[in-house]
């Protein structure tokens, strides 16, 4: 049994018109059987006719005698109705029609309907895939949205505090020109001011120290005096270290300079030491510490005596800041 399933299952699958061919077989067959029933109903309900018959002699009869007349027969016995004639045998049954082999059409209806069934089952799988891709890529989109929402949030938050930062930072650096032009001003005012009193100061110096020359000169002086025991012989070789050294403690200078350069000062002197004047010879090449020395001169008001008890009227020396 399952050997002839087999065959059936791999047999090639029926024309398509043999069911259709076979169905309208059986509807004609049933249409004549319906036809012969009916006819034979028809016949056998109709009514049969009485049947009589005379019968006729072929021979003519000679004339007889008269016979003497019998009695009167009897009377005839009533003539019995006519049985009614048999009723024709049924026709036959229409030959049954053979059996049609369906197990071709099962096999061929049940591939179908497997087919049937495999392709609506691999719609819905379709569906169902094609329902998840969509929750997917709308999960997807969702979450895409979301983080895009959340990284502009967090640029515009970085743009503000950037923002904040750079306008914080800008008024900071703001303040701090405005301070330090505040200060530049400030000490460019007190600087000015303090050279304005030391060069008064110095100006009533050399005033001062001019009259005190002239003073003395007039006590030592003659008419026929020459001036050579006036003038002074030059300075001892430590001298310079001695000015250097009273001068150097003066100097302000809080800027740092690269380098160690050296300006070197002209330095003129009442015969008493006090300074009447100071002048720049050769220039360091940074003018605030040209400045510096000058009025640390200034400040130094006297130079020291030299080992003769003298004190030039006139001497170069140089100032390094790292001396």
């Amino acid at each position: 049994m399952h050997a002839t399933n087999d065959r059936d299952q791999f047999a090639p699958p029926r024309p398509p018109g043999r069911m259709r061919a076979i169905a309208l077989a059986v509807l004609a067959h049933a249409a004549l059987i319906g036809a012969l029933t009916w006819g034979v109903n028809w016949k056998s309900s109709s009514d049969q006719p009485a049947v009589e018959a005379e019968l006729w002699s072929a021979v003519p009869q000679q004339a007889a005698p008269r016979a003497v007349e019998p009695p009167p027969p009897p009377a005839p016995a009533p003539t019995p109705a006519p049985e009614p004639a048999p009723a024709p045998p049924p026709p036959p049954p229409p030959p049954r029609p053979e059996q049609a082999d369906t197990r071709e059409a099962d096999i061929a209806l049940q591939q179908q309907k497997k087919r049937l069934e495999e392709e609506k089952k691999k719609r819905e799988q379709q569906l169902e895939r094609e329902k998840r891709e969509r929750e997917r890529k709308e999960e997807e989109r969702r979450e895409r949205l979301e983080q895009e929402k959340k990284e502009r949030l967090l640029a515009q938050q970085k743009a503000e505090r950037e923002k904040a930062e750079r306008e914080k930072a800008e008024k900071e650096k703001a303040a701090k020109a405005e301070q330090d032009k505040q200060k530049k001003l400030a000490e460019d005012k007190r600087r000015k001011a303090e050279e304005a009193r030391e060069a008064k100061e110095a100006e009533a110096r050399r005033q001062e120290n001019l009259r005190r020359m002239q003073g003395l000169a007039g006590a030592t002086g003659g008419e026929t005096a020459t001036g050579t025991a006036q003038r002074s012989s030059g300075p001892s070789g430590s001298y310079g270290g001695k000015v250097a050294a009273k001068v150097r403690p003066n100097i302000v200078y809080p800027d740092t300079i690269s380098g160690n350069p050296r300006a070197e000062v002209e330095v003129r002197a009442a015969p008493d030491g006090t300074i009447v004047g100071a002048r720049i010879t050769q220039s360091s090449g940074n003018k605030a510490w040209d400045d510096a020395v000058i009025r640390a001169l200034h400040r130094t008001e006297t130079l020291p005596r030299d080992v003769d008890g003298r004190v030039p009227s006139s001497l170069v020396i140089g100032f390094r800041p790292r001396d």
